[in-house]
């Protein structure tokens, strides 16, 4: 394996109040952005939203988070999880050109998902029970996703953000694929960042590994890096795939992803070499750790 400017281990990326500040001017590109602010009980942030749109998403713990700007006020009680490993979890969405607190009685971690934006939406809860989870790959090319900021499912301007969670032993992303390149219809632009979490096994905390490969485009990204919890990759162009899981440990990841297309749509291409790999999987079973959990039922 060789360093890259692209994988940024656990600690690296420290800005202000944030163990994770990736924002377009750090990353060099022009869209995506993601913060994970820790706060200890009875803790609160407050930020400006500026150019960008937000998902408030907690990772561990409870919060809520209120939002002003010249349309009112609103707070969005969220109820959280334990850990990315139990619940799918409720979430906030906040628009640019906002002040936003985040407050916790009982601390907790949480992700901020932004994507550089033009329109102005209103702020909106996301309930947990609203997130589609999703079963992608067979076998050990198994893994969970839980589509709570995808396109089409929960309207944004310009974010798109998911969390998928992959079996230890298995590979996820993968066939290898890309978007880097705007063909209408078949791949749109999208820089992405991962942030990894992984589930530790008798106190021992688990490790994972994640490849991106240059595709003849941009940058020429090229990463092999072995990740551990909040740790970042970031994808400014590029193969990417697989993530894979070291065995007995599961590995979470959440995707940021935002780019300059008029249309908001996560549209890829996969490698030519590795691409069949999907042909095999019609009539085989999903590994039968999945679902590691399901959103809760609607209340009636």
């Amino acid at each position: 394996m060789t360093s890259s400017p692209y994988h940024l281990p656990a600690g690296k990326a420290l800005g202000g109040p944030y163990t994770v500040d990736v924002t377009p001017a750090t990353a060099g590109w022009g869209y995506s952005s993601l913060r994970v602010l820790e706060l200890p009980p009875g803790g609160s942030h407050t930020f400006g939203t500026e150019e960008s749109e937000w998902i408030v998403l907690p990772l561990a713990g409870g919060c809520t988070v209120a939002c002003a700007d010249d349309s009112g006020h609103a707070t969005f009680a969220l109820t959280g999880r334990d850990s990315v490993f139990t619940a799918v979890s409720d979430f906030a969405y906040v628009p640019r050109e906002a002040r936003v607190t985040v407050a916790s009685d009982g601390g907790g971690r949480f992700a901020l998902t932004g994507a550089r934006c033009t329109r102005r939406l209103p702020a909106r809860y996301g309930p947990a029970e609203s997130v589609p989870v999703e079963l992608r790959g067979t076998g050990n090319c198994s893994r969970q996703v839980n589509n709570f900021g995808a396109a089409g499912v929960f309207e944004c301007d310009k974010l798109i953000a998911v969390e998928v969670l992959t079996p230890g032993g298995n590979w996820s992303s993968f066939p290898p694929h890309k978007h880097d390149e705007h063909r209408p219809g078949e791949e749109s632009v999208l820089e992405e960042i991962y942030y990894f979490e992984f589930a530790a096994h008798d106190g021992t905390p688990g490790l994972g590994y994640q490849r991106v490969s240059p595709s003849g485009r941009g940058r020429g990204t090229d990463v092999l890096a072995e990740v551990r919890d909040g740790d970042v990759v970031l994808i400014p162009d590029g193969w990417h795939g697989p993530s894979m899981a070291v065995p007995g440990h599961h590995m979470y990841y959440l995707n940021v992803m935002a780019g300059p297309g008029a249309e908001r749509a996560w549209l890829i291409c996969d490698h030519p070499d590795h691409a069949w790999i999907r042909g095999t999987w019609p009539g085989r079973p999903v590994d039968p750790r999945l679902p590691l959990y399901t959103a809760p039922e609607r209340s009636r």
